[in-house]
């Protein structure tokens, strides 16, 4: 995606920002609040859960009669459309990750049902714990003859390309033998299987200590509990502005007595709930909703579809104040030319309300303060960038044209929509003007690869993916420079912050403390020089980590840590309990949307693959973009 989300402030009288909030606060909040109810209480609401996905038409439908009920009657249409994208955008996310969280439960409740100890094995199997080992040591010798052969009969290029790590053949060999597993109805088999998975798929020579044993099962249970848990009850409630619900829980938690632990946890998370004090945001996702004008003191300024009486001055960086003078500009030339250029090919795409919550005394319309958000496509700030978005869209004209042309005999309906579409292709081909600036031309086999980690929380490597060598590498360090004070400076504030959280937690006193704005400084610090050097090398691509499993990253890294310190169990977890305090979690997330923002700008695309978990940083930067060089070779 070539598009970035810019913001800026948005300046109006009173009165004007007091209607805003009582139609944001007192009527779309409320009614989005009643359509996520209305989805979760629908008949076919379990289904869409399983499937992982619901009809957003349904959102539409439940919709309309609200439109005319009382308590959510008297918004602009911009308001209602905006309360269904937003339902349908929060259903979207929520069921995806219930999904996953539903193939995480079947997952674990197969390895709780595979999981036994080895008097248990022994006991189903009908034989001694000695032939189970003999039985076992056959199964894994019977798989690594069969990897010989696979290995022997592969091409010795393929082999060169692809090195595999001992850590993804050992999840190779656990997935194939939870394959067999589920295959086999021998018993003995199936007992041998269980004891492999649970070893590690080794053969484990010491005796199993019983107790250790019931800690990893019960440990396995509490996972499987807490699931089920976050499927039946992480329902999404909406934002209760007026603390009505918390006032309820208040009241029943103090007059009545909890039947069971299940009942006083949910009162209990009722009052620990801190629900948003602002209100949903307004999306206007077309940008012929907002008209662009200045007024006479020569500042930008902006009106909304079913706002127009009200208008809102802009207050923005200069960084960011070409961007919204493009706005305005476009609109003019549209205008001037008498409607002869095609809003398609402005270079704003959308636009977003939204109120940023801020600390004070008074009415919340003016302690808060009001942000409009705006996507634009980077495209279309150049005359180059331009043409390639409009040969895109009359592409894809031509093919609708050419498809209802060829169903023959068309009605009234379908000619006017013919009209219409090639009216859209002259507009299209009327040119807005534009800077020229020459379009990015990175070498497609020069990638960057970005490896995230605990301690070093980005290492890059430039790669090329044709011989697979490594051109150069940087570390955190000489990516910051300088710079590199402001990490550990970064660190101890973050290291602080927690120890008063902590003293406060103890208290039961607030803990909810700010954070600088030093950690995203430092991601815009790495976002421009891993750009740059993308630039330099004239790299076709940056690809970055996928953060689904990077739990999983961070404590391998730290468990690597505390191995090296010590063989001992106990040794180890508290070395790995002090290290994670001291170096303390980054946001990836934050990181990775800065390096995504500044390369759509750059025009480098952007490509994810699946960070290694084994390996140094620098190694895993080098895999992770040799991942992503085979995967684009065989799509």
């Amino acid at each position: 995606m070539s598009q970035i989300t810019i913001q800026c402030r948005l300046v109006a009288s009173e009165s004007s920002r007091h209607q805003l909030w009582k139609l944001m606060a007192e009527l779309n909040t409320p009614l989005i609040n009643e359509l996520l109810h209305r989805v979760n209480q629908h008949p076919e609401f379990e289904t869409w859960r399983q499937k992982g996905k619901h009809p957003t038409s349904v959102v539409k439908e439940l919709c309309e009669p609200l439109k005319t009920d009382s308590r959510f009657i008297g918004q602009p249409g911009r308001f209602y459309t905006s309360a269904i994208a937003t339902v349908n955008y929060i259903y979207k996310s929520w069921f995806a990750l219930m999904k996953r969280s539903q193939f995480q439960l079947e997952g674990k409740i197969r390895w709780l049902e595979m999981l036994n100890s080895d008097v248990e094995l022994v006991e189903s199997s009908g034989v001694s714990l000695d032939s189970l080992r003999t039985k076992a040591a056959e199964i894994l010798a019977q798989f690594a003859s069969l990897n010989t052969a696979e290995t022997q009969s592969t091409n010795v290029k393929k082999a060169k390309k692809r090195k595999k790590s001992q850590n993804s053949d050992s999840k190779s060999l656990s997935k194939n033998l939870f394959e067999t597993y589920r295959n086999t109805e021998d018993n003995l088999n199936r007992c041998a299987i269980s004891y492999l998975l649970k070893n590690g798929c080794k053969i484990n020579e010491k005796e199993e200590d019983p107790k250790k044993f019931a800690q990893r099962r019960r440990k396995l249970e509490i996972q499987i509990e807490r699931i089920r848990e976050q499927l039946e009850t992480r329902i999404p409630k909406g934002r209760d502005l007026t603390a009505t619900k918390w006032l309820e829980s208040i009241v029943v938690a103090t007059h009545n007595v909890p039947i069971n632990e299940a009942e006083a946890k949910s009162w209990q998370d009722s009052l620990l709930r801190q629900s948003s004090k602002i209100p949903f945001p307004v999306a206007y996702e077309s940008n012929e909703d907002m008209t662009w004008f200045k007024n006479q003191f020569g500042r930008i300024c902006v009106k909304f579809n079913g706002l127009s009486e009200h208008s809102f001055q802009v207050y923005c960086d200069s960084r960011q104040l070409h961007w919204f003078k493009r706005f305005l500009e476009d609109q003019q030339i549209k205008k001037n030319s008498k409607n002869q250029h095609s809003t398609s090919l402005f270079t704003l795409r959308s636009g977003r309300i939204a109120w940023q919550e801020e600390e004070g005394k008074g009415d919340p319309w003016n302690v808060n303060r009001l942000t409009l958000y705006c996507s634009v496509d980077t495209r279309l700030w150049t005359t180059e960038g331009t043409n390639q978005v409009r040969e895109e869209k009359a592409e894809e004209i031509a093919k609708i044209i050419t498809n209802t042309k060829a169903k023959g005999d068309l009605n009234e309906k379908q000619q006017a929509h013919i009209k219409r579409k090639n009216s859209t292709l002259d507009r299209i081909n009327n040119p807005f003007p534009r800077p020229t600036k020459p379009l990015y031309k990175g070498q497609s086999h020069i990638l960057i690869g970005i490896s995230l980690g605990l301690e070093k929380p980005a290492t890059l490597a430039v790669v090329d993916g044709t011989t697979g060598q490594v051109i150069t590498y940087r570390s955190i360090k000489q990516l910051l420079g300088d710079n590199y004070k402001l990490l550990n400076r970064q660190r101890q504030q973050k290291h602080f912050l927690s120890h008063q959280r902590q003293i406060a937690q103890t208290l039961a006193a607030p803990n909810q403390f700010g954070e600088s704005e030093l950690g995203e400084y430092i991601d815009r610090l790495l976002a421009k020089e891993i750009i740059a050097i993308a630039q330099t090398y004239s790299a076709g691509s940056i690809v970055l980590p996928k953060l689904d499993n990077m739990r999983e990253q961070v404590q391998s890294e730290v468990q690597a840590k505390a191995e090296q310190k010590s063989d001992l169990i106990e040794v180890q977890q508290k070395y790995a309990k002090q290290y994670r305090v001291s170096v303390h979690q980054w946001s990836y997330g934050r990181l990775m949307a800065n390096i995504h923002s500044s390369a759509v700008k750059a025009g480098i695309v952007i490509e994810e693959s699946k960070q290694p978990i084994r390996g140094s940083p620098q190694e895993k930067a080098k895999e992770l973009a040799i991942s992503a060089y085979h995967s684009r070779k065989i799509n």
